[in-house]
C-alpha cells in the first residue's frame, strides 16, 4: 500500500502543486526536495512500524474504564496506542509547519498534509491526532503570549493533548442551545496571568481523546456561556465563550500543581468505528474534583466574551479539512485493499461470443476478478474517488501555504477559495470515498462482509466522518446558504475563474476537449442553479435541496481536479506509457464518463426549488 501511496504523493507533490518550488520562498528556504522526502520518508516508516500491524488490534480492544479505589474512572488502552503516540511526538510532526523558534521545523503545510496522510491510511484510530494540533494552532491565533507558552507549546511538543469540546447531551449539532455555563471565578478573576479565570458547570458529549493516560495532561478548549447581569445565559451563538479547562491544573510556567481540574470522566461512547480513539461524556464542574473546596471546573477565557465560536470556528475549519483528508485516506485503504484481492483471488470464467450468444466454457480455467469488466468498473470507481479526493485536500493544503507565504492579493484570494471549498474538501471525500469503501467489500465478495479482511473496518471507520465536525447537511447549508453568497459571491467568482482557465488550457489538447467542455458546462450549471435557488430570496427554499447542491457543486470541483491531473500526467509523460499515468488517465476518463453526468438530476431540484422534501407532512411518514 505504502509504494502505490508515496508514488501518488510524489506525483501530486511535485508534478502537479509544485510543492518544490516553496523553497524560494523565505519562510522554506532552509528545505528543498530533499528535506521534504526525508519527511515523508520517516511518516511512511513510523506509519508502517507503528501504527499499520495494530490497526486491529485497537479495533478489538477498544478503550475500556477500570475504577480507582478512589472512585476516579482510568481509561485503558493498548500498550500499542502509547507506543504509536509516542512515535508520533518525537518526530516533530505536531507543530511541523510552525516556528523553528517553538520547536517547529517551518515546513509548508502542503508537505506537512501529504506526511499525516501516512498514518491515516495506516490506522485512523491510533492516528487521530488533528485535534491536538488544531487545538494548539487555534491557541496560536487567538491565544494570549501566555496560553501559546503555557498550553500551545506544551501540545506542540508532545507533553499535553488537546480536545474541542462543543456538543452537549441535549443539543447535538445546535451550538445556539449550549447550556453549559461559564462565572467569573472571584473579584479578581481578570488579574490571571492565564487569561480570566472562570468556573464552569456543564455536560459535553461526543469529546474524541477526551480521557486517557498517553500525555500528562489533556488540554479542553469548551464552548461555554457567560450568564448576563439578569443571571440568564444569551440565546443563541452570540453568547458562546471559549474557555481552555485543562484536565490538571498547571502553574503560570507550565509545571503541573499536583491538583486535579473539576473534569470528570462519565462514560465511553462505544463506537461502530474509530474503536481505538477514546471518544468521551465528560462532566465539567460537578463537584467530584472541588478545586480549592469549591465545585466548578476552572478555565481560562480565550478571546473576548461571545466571540468564542469565531475563535472555535479556526480549530473546526482546520478539522474539518482534516477530517476530509481522513475520509480520503481511509477510502484509499479499502482501495488498495481490494486491488491485491482482485489481482490474486481467481472467480468465474470470461465471457465467450459463440453463435453471437454470450457465454462461458466451464472447462476453462478460472480468471482472477480483475479480469472482470464490473470489477474493473468498481476499481476505477475507488480510484477515482480516492485520488481526486487525495488531490483536492492537497490544493485545500497548498492554499494555506499561500495564505501564509504569498503576495498580499494571493493570499487573499486563497484565504477565500479556502471558504469555498472547506465544505467540499469535508463532505466530498466522507460521501464517496465511503461509497469507495462499499465497493471494496463488494469486490471481497462475502469475504468482504467478515473480519477475515480489512475492508469492512475501513467501512465502519469511514462511516463517521460524514457526521463529526459538521454533519453532511450542515456542510451543505454552510456552502449554498454562506460561502457561495459571502462577499457578494467574489468566492464563486474565484473558483470559477480557475475552473474556466483550465478549461481553456485542456481545450488545445485534443484528447482532453471534450472533457474541457463537460466541464464547462457543468460549471455553468452550478452557477445557473445558485442563482434559481436563491431567485425568490427565501432560505427554506434556498436551502431546502442543499445536500444535492452540495453533491453536484463537489463533482464539478472534482471534475476540474481530475482535468488538471490529466494535464499534469501529460506533461510528464505524452505517451502515457507509465502504468501509473495509464492508470490516472483512466480514472479521469471514468470521472467525466461515469459521475460527472449525475449533476443534471442533482440541480434540477436545486434550481426548481423543489418542496417535496420540505413540505411533505409528518404524518405522512
Amino acid at each position: 500500500m505504502t509504494t502505490s501511496l508515496r508514488s501518488t504523493l510524489d506525483f501530486l507533490l511535485y508534478s502537479w502543486l509544485q510543492a518544490d518550488a516553496l523553497t524560494v520562498r523565505e519562510r522554506f528556504a532552509d528545505h528543498a526536495r530533499e528535506t521534504f522526502d526525508a519527511v515523508l520518508d520517516t511518516s511512511e516508516r513510523i506509519a508502517r512500524e507503528k501504527y499499520a500491524p495494530f490497526n486491529r488490534l485497537v479495533d478489538n480492544e477498544e478503550p475500556r474504564t477500570e475504577t480507582e479505589p478512589d472512585g476516579t474512572l482510568r481509561v485503558v488502552l493498548p500498550q500499542a496506542t502509547y507506543e504509536a503516540r509516542r512515535a508520533y511526538a518525537e518526530s516533530g510532526l505536531l507543530s511541523a509547519a510552525h516556528d523553528y523558534d517553538i520547536g517547529g521545523m517551518q515546513l509548508p503545510y502542503t508537505v506537512e498534509a501529504a506526511a499525516n496522510s501516512f498514518f491515516a491510511a495506516a490506522s485512523i484510530s491510533i492516528g487521530s491526532n488533528l485535534l491536538t494540533s488544531g487545538n494548539a494552532n487555534l491557541l496560536m491565533v487567538h491565544g494570549t503570549d501566555v496560553q501559546k507558552r503555557v498550553f500551545a507549546l506544551n501540545e506542540f511538543n508532545g507533553r499535553w493533548s488537546g480536545t474541542m469540546c462543543l456538543s452537549e447531551p441535549q443539543a447535538g449539532s445546535s451550538l445556539s442551545d449550549v447550556a453549559t455555563r461559564a462565572v467569573p471565578d472571584g473579584a479578581d478573576f481578570e488579574s490571571e496571568p492565564l487569561g480570566p479565570r472562570y468556573r464552569l458547570k456543564g455536560n459535553k458529549m461526543w469529546i474524541s481523546s477526551g480521557d486517557h493516560e498517553l500525555t500528562e495532561n489533556i488540554v479542553h478548549l469548551v464552548l461555554a456561556k457567560i450568564p448576563g447581569p439578569d443571571g440568564k445565559l444569551v440565546p443563541g451563538v452570540k453568547g458562546i465563550s471559549l474557555f481552555i479547562v485543562p484536565k490538571k491544573l498547571v502553574d503560570n510556567e507550565g509545571q503541573l500543581t499536583g491538583e486535579r481540574n473539576d473534569v470528570a470522566l462519565a462514560g465511553l461512547n462505544h463506537k461502530l468505528g474509530w474503536r481505538g480513539t477514546t471518544n468521551t461524556l465528560l462532566n465539567f464542574g460537578e463537584g467530584k474534583y472541588p478545586v480549592g473546596g469549591e465545585p466548578g471546573a476552572v478555565g481560562y477565557l480565550v478571546g473576548k466574551p461571545g466571540e468564542g465560536l469565531k475563535c472555535m470556528f479556526h480549530m473546526m475549519n482546520e478539522a474539518r479539512i482534516g477530517i476530509g483528508m481522513a475520509a480520503t485516506m481511509l477510502g484509499l485503504a479499502g482501495y488498495y485493499a481490494s486491488l491485491e484481492y482482485a489481482k490474486n483471488r481467481p472467480q468465474g470464467r470470461p465471457l465467450q461470443s459463440a453463435g453471437g450468444k454470450a457465454g462461458k466454457d466451464a472447462s476453462a480455467a478460472q480468471v482472477r476478478l480483475i479480469e472482470h469488466a464490473d470489477i474493473k468498473r468498481m476499481l476505477l470507481a475507488q480510484k477515482a474517488y480516492g485520488e481526486g479526493a487525495l488531490a483536492l485536500n492537497l490544493y485545500c493544503a497548498r492554499l494555506v501555504d499561500e495564505q501564509h507565504t504569498g503576495d498580499a492579493a494571493a493570499a487573499d484570494e486563497a484565504r477565500l477559495l479556502l471558504e469555498v471549498l472547506t465544505p467540499i474538501a469535508k463532505s466530498w471525500p466522507s460521501e464517496w470515498c465511503l461509497e469507495a469503501n462499499s465497493l471494496a467489500i463488494q469486490i471481497h465478495g462475502g469475504y468482504g462482509y467478515t473480519r477475515d479482511f480489512p475492508v469492512e473496518q475501513y467501512w465502519r471507520d469511514n462511516r463517521l466522518n460524514m457526521i463529526h465536525e459538521g454533519t453532511h447537511g450542515i456542510q451543505a447549508m454552510d456552502l449554498l446558504g454562506r460561502k457561495v453568497l459571502m462577499e457578494n459571491g467574489r468566492g464563486l467568482q474565484l473558483l470559477a475563474g480557475r475552473i474556466n482557465d483550465t478549461v481553456q488550457r485542456a481545450l488545445q489538447v485534443p484528447a482532453l476537449a471534450a472533457h474541457a467542455n463537460a466541464l464547462a458546462g457543468a460549471l455553468q450549471q452550478v452557477g445557473a442553479a445558485t442563482k434559481a435557488a436563491w431567485a425568490t430570496g427565501e432560505p427554506t427554499q434556498a436551502l431546502a435541496n442543499a445536500v444535492p447542491y452540495m453533491q453536484a457543486f463537489g463533482h464539478t470541483v472534482l471534475a476540474w481536479v481530475w482535468l488538471e491531473l490529466a494535464m499534469a500526467t501529460l506533461a510528464v509523460d505524452a505517451a502515457l506509457a507509465q502504468p501509473a499515468s495509464a492508470g490516472r488517465w483512466g480514472a479521469m476518463q471514468f470521472f467525466f464518463r461515469y459521475e460527472l453526468p449525475k449533476i443534471g438530476a442533482w440541480l434540477g431540484v436545486v434550481s426548481t426549488r423543489d418542496t417535496t422534501c420540505a413540505t411533505l407532512p409528518e404524518e405522512a411518514f
